[in-house]
């Protein structure tokens, strides 16, 4: 639980990692549209590789409520250029894929990439878990309920945090019998769940540690953070921090962040705190 191997490099989580979001879709909620060609792209990942991060997350399907569904076709036209960008210009560079197509998954792990960030856990492409293990890659399962067209319609649970405890259980169960090694738990923040579901899984995110997979957060600049401040997105950073902060004490080990400086520096608090 404590390293994943990355294309035979492992990266030890016993510290915490930050992975920098690198949004190359027209309409995310909160940077889309900004990295459209090679200068912005390589200079925004330059900026979050010196400020920190060990991961960068190239997504080129925008995931947020309500947001336009693409072809595959449009996916891999948008992400495969990027990630030989990426790799010609930063070889050591470690890149994840924020994908829940299982042939996206699998050509993009061929030119370079190494993890798969899937917010569906294979709910929407059965072919995803029989990939991951064939390609031995790093795996981020997050929970949604429903599709992000149709998740924050009216989202339902008995207990979020049992729900979502079970629903991951049975996800690595799964993926473990198919031979799948390292598994990565991503509870899904603002994926089709309430403010206060939101707040109920912030709170008890050590119970995931129960799971024996380390744990991504996903906190960055979202509803959750900005709607009951009144705010907008831009404005987020600092309850981003504060809530980052937060999943820190609970035991997250990767923060997926916009802002890769200042989780770095919110790693590095929580850290002198627990030495």
């Amino acid at each position: 639980m404590s390293s994943i191997n990355c294309n035979g490099k492992l990266i030890d989580l016993t510290s915490p990692k930050v992975m920098g979001i690198l949004n190359i879709t027209p309409d995310s909620f909160f940077d889309g549209g900004k990295y459209n060609n090679s200068e912005t792209i390589l200079s925004c990942v330059e900026k979050m590789l010196n400020d920190g991060a060990t991961f960068i997350d190239v997504g080129a399907y925008s995931s947020r409520p309500g947001a336009k569904h693409i072809s595959e076709e449009e996916e891999l036209e948008r992400i495969l250029p990027v990630i030989k960008l990426l790799t010609d210009t930063f070889p050591k560079i470690v890149i994840s894929i924020d994908t829940f197509r299982s042939n996206v998954a699998e050509r993009c792990i061929d030119k370079g990439a190494c993890i798969i960030n899937d917010i569906s856990a294979g709910d929407m492409d059965e072919n995803m878990f029989n990939i991951i293990a064939k390609m031995q890659a790093p795996y981020i399962i997050m929970h949604m309920q429903g599709t992000p067209q149709n998740m924050q319609a009216n989202p339902n649970y008995t207990n979020i945090v049992t729900d979502v405890l079970f629903y991951f259980s049975k996800k690595i169960a799964e993926l473990r019998k198919l031979g799948a090694n390292d598994i990565i738990t991503d509870v899904g923040f603002g994926f089709g769940k309430t403010i206060e579901h939101n707040y109920t899984l912030l709170k008890h995110l050590e119970l995931f540690k129960n799971l024996d997979c380390p744990t991504l957060v996903g906190l960055s600049r979202k509803s959750m953070l900005y709607k009951p401040l009144k705010i907008s997105p831009e404005l987020a950073l600092n309850a981003t921090t504060s809530a980052n902060t937060i999943a820190l004490l609970n035991g997250a080990n990767i923060l997926r962040v916009h802002d890769v400086k200042e989780a770095a520096e919110a790693i590095k608090i929580v850290e002198l705190l627990n030495n």
